[in-house]
C-alpha cells in the first residue's frame, strides 16, 4: 500500500512538474524580446492559401519562395476589431504595389474558414492569405496577438515589425525604403 502512495505521489509529481515546463516555455517563446527582430532573418514557413486568395500563387507557398520581392507579412483574424481599421490600407498597398515587386501575404489566426472568407470578402480582399494551421506561423514568429506586421526585405531579412493596425502612409513609409535598395 505505501509503495502504491509513493508511485501515485511521484506521478502526480512528475506530471505538475511538466505542466509547469510547458506553462514556462510558452510564456518564454511568447516574449517580444524573443521574436524576429530588426535585421534577423526572418523564419521561414510553408502556409497553405485560401483557394480564391492565391494572386496567381501556388497551393501552398514558402516565404522563401519570395527572396528577390519585399514582403509585408499581416496577421490578422476576422474577429479582431482592430484588424478591420487596417484591413482597406492593406488592399490598397497592395493593389499600387504589386506590379513593383512587393508582396501583401495575410496569416490568418486562429480563426474559422468560414469566418475568415466572409471577412476576406467583405473588405474586398485580392492579395494572397492562408491559414496558419496549428499556428505554426505564428509561433515562429513570436506574435503575442492580432494585428501585427512584420516587413520583410528582398534578401528576407525582417527590417520592421508593427503591433498595431497600420494606415497606408505607414504602410508606404516602410516599403519605400525597402525598394529603394
Amino acid at each position: 500500500m505505501r509503495n502504491k502512495k509513493l508511485f501515485i505521489g511521484a506521478v502526480i509529481l512528475a506530471a505538475v512538474g511538466l505542466v509547469g515546463i510547458f506553462i514556462a516555455g510558452m510564456v518564454l517563446s511568447a516574449q517580444p524580446g524573443n521574436r524576429p527582430s530588426a535585421g534577423s532573418p526572418a523564419p521561414d514557413f510553408a502556409m497553405t492559401l485560401y483557394k480564391d486568395y492565391r494572386a496567381d500563387l501556388p497551393e501552398t507557398i514558402k516565404l522563401s519562395d519570395l527572396r528577390g520581392r519585399v514582403v509585408v507579412l499581416n496577421f490578422w483574424a476576422s474577429w479582431c476589431v482592430e484588424c478591420t481599421k487596417e484591413a482597406d490600407a492593406l488592399e490598397a498597398v497592395w493593389r499600387e504595389y504589386r506590379d513593383r515587386g512587393v508582396i501583401v501575404l495575410g496569416v490568418d489566426y486562429l480563426d474559422t474558414e468560414s469566418a475568415a472568407l466572409k471577412y476576406l470578402q467583405q473588405y474586398d480582399t485580392t492579395y494572397p492569405n492562408g491559414v496558419d494551421l496549428q499556428q505554426e506561423v505564428s509561433r515562429a514568429y513570436r506574435i503575442t496577438g492580432v494585428p501585427e506586421t512584420f516587413f520583410i526585405d528582398k534578401e528576407g531579412i525582417v527590417r520592421k515589425t508593427v503591433i498595431q493596425a497600420l494606415t497606408k502612409q505607414a504602410l508606404v513609409n516602410a516599403i519605400e525604403p525597402m525598394l529603394a535598395e
